[in-house]
């Protein structure tokens, strides 16, 4: 099988030649720049082990075993949720404030927080998580990329107890239980999907302990779901929060809810 061949496997043509390079070792360009090549029969193997298990749904990042965010490639694994474009829009808003200290809840790979790190190296970044295994994949990013950040192994805030924090951010689970777009991401880990029957257990939690870990003036960051926006700025409201407004990303679409203390 030549590379001109694998790559009429009937996949998306950006996944298949990246999913092809992943088999071979060759970077996407050394593997377009000879479509006559053939492929080993190593190469042609887990080339064709890729494809299947993207037939069957399993996402992209997945298979290669990682996920570029904010500029940072980061290991991903079934542990963690893949880390999305549109969550970088929590990460240009923190920047755009003065912060000494920050925290992330829910950090899963590790995403949001080493971003901030990275641009903000003199800031104390704290990291939380409640599942085990992403808190190690977020580690060994962290690790992998030199960028430090306190992790902290616990559910939203509990970690955190008489801490207080210039900025809190997260975006948390807030898709909705028994939501048909649910099986779209069977390969991702529920629990970073759903919260609750309207998508809101997480956030609402959140919101209604947040200022007890802020600092005066501070501020809370939350990404949120399609249509969620106005319920969770009630929430922010009904938490004594001042200053709430909403932020859409890039399609436009109402995405991070924040607030001060």
């Amino acid at each position: 099988m030549t590379v001109l061949q694998a790559l009429a496997c009937g996949l998306e043509a950006r996944e298949a030649r990246l999913l092809l390079a992943h088999a071979t070792g060759f970077s996407e360009a050394a593997v377009m720049a000879f479509p006559e090549r053939a492929l080993s029969a190593e190469a042609e193997q887990r080339f064709a082990d890729f494809a299947e298990r993207r037939r069957r749904g399993e996402p992209v990042a997945y298979i290669l075993g990682r996920q570029e965010f904010y500029g940072l490639p980061l290991a991903v694994n079934p542990a963690v949720l893949i880390p999305r474009p549109e969550t970088e829009l929590l990460v240009e808003l923190a920047l755009q404030r003065e912060f000494a200290s920050v925290a992330d809840l829910g950090t899963g790979s590790g995403a949001i927080a080493l971003a901030i790190k990275k641009h903000r190296p003199l800031a104390r970044v704290v990291a939380v998580e409640a599942s085990a295994a992403a808190l190690e994949v977020a580690k060994r990013n962290g690790v992998a990329l030199g960028i430090e950040v306190e992790w902290r192994h616990g559910r939203w805030l509990a970690p955190l107890e008489g801490e207080r924090f210039d900025l809190i951010v997260s975006n948390p689970p807030y898709v909705a239980a028994g939501d048909p777009h649910l099986a779209a991401l069977r390969y991702e880990p529920a629990s970073a999907l759903v919260s609750g029957a309207d998508g809101l257990d997480a956030i609402r939690e959140i919101a209604a302990q947040a200022g007890t870990y802020l600092t005066e003036g501070g501020g809370l960051l939350l990404e949120h779901g399609i249509g969620q926006d106005a319920a969770v700025r009630r929430l922010l409201e009904q938490a004594g929060l001042e200053e709430v407004r909403t932020w859409p990303d890039l399609g436009g679409i109402p995405r991070v809810c924040g607030a001060k203390r």
